[in-house]
């Protein structure tokens, strides 16, 4: 399904009823990462699965695609389908649009969740690596995925899934580089987000692998303890693809999560 927002259109998907969970990719992903996830969750409530700008289906929106406006898209999906209030979860990226969302639209949030995600802006270290990612993305962005998804498992998880490796790498190469480029803009330009989870008035769930090399495991133990209530699952064996690296456990964790912000809060 598509909705209009600015000068393209956002896909989603939809699955189940009752209480609303929105789940959120990553950076080179698609709302498709959560397909493993939907067939449980959608059992016991209303399923959103969104293609963030640039990514699966929906339309390169900017030159940029600030935290923001990826926000902002989401939002258009949710006054779409009339939905009141939700629990939304981000991996990654997602994770960081999750907390975007939560500064502008907090009143519609009952739980967040970041899935391997953190709401500190970039250092000026990542910065710099992220200006080396788009000048290769501008050189040859296979060139990039090639390198860049492998290295988001744990070494000793990478010939383990190998085929998911493959699948995850094959659904990038068909993004355009623009939109590539137009995220790793936008991941640079975010800001920190801290005083989201200080002031959070709902529930955090925190999703952190201890071998996860994009977000440093230490950081996160900091996030959690500023958060008045937090959900926290480790993974000990995990890098930053916990949605595969640990199916069951953070399919399970979701689930008990989401049940627990509706319930806490009628």
């Amino acid at each position: 399904m598509q909705v209009d927002f600015k000068n393209g259109s956002i896909n989603f998907e939809a699955y189940g009823s009752g209480e609303v969970l929105v789940l959120l990719h990553g950076f080179t992903e698609s709302l498709k990462i959560w397909y493993d996830f939907k067939d449980k969750l959608a059992k016991k409530f209303h399923v959103i699965l969104i293609d963030l700008p640039g990514h699966g289906m929906s339309s390169i929106i900017n030159e940029v695609h600030s935290m923001e406006l990826m926000a902002d898209s989401v939002k258009a999906v949710i006054d779409h389908l009339r939905i009141s209030s939700a629990v939304m979860v981000g991996h990654s990226m997602g994770g960081y649009v999750s907390l975007a969302f939560a500064r502008k639209y907090s009143s519609l949030l009952k739980g967040m969740g970041l899935f391997h995600s953190t709401s500190l802006a970039d250092s000026d270290e990542n910065k710099e690596a992220r200006e080396r990612a788009i000048a290769i993305i501008r050189n040859n962005h296979s060139r990039f995925l090639l390198n860049f998804i492998p290295d988001l498992f744990a070494p000793e998880t990478r010939e383990l899934y190998k085929s998911e490796i493959q699948v995850l790498v094959d659904e990038a190469m068909n993004m355009n580089p623009q939109a590539l480029v137009a995220a790793q803009l936008g991941m640079k330009e975010r800001t920190s987000t801290l005083d989201v989870l200080i002031n959070a008035p709902f529930p955090v769930l925190f999703i952190a692998g201890q071998k996860d090399n994009r977000v440093p495991f230490e950081n996160i133990w900091v996030q959690m303890a500023l958060t008045e209530t937090a959900y926290s699952l480790i993974l000990r064996n995990s890098g930053h693809m916990g949605y595969i690296e640990a199916k069951d456990k953070t399919l399970d964790f979701v689930e008990n999560f989401t049940r627990s912000c509706f319930k806490n809060q009628k």
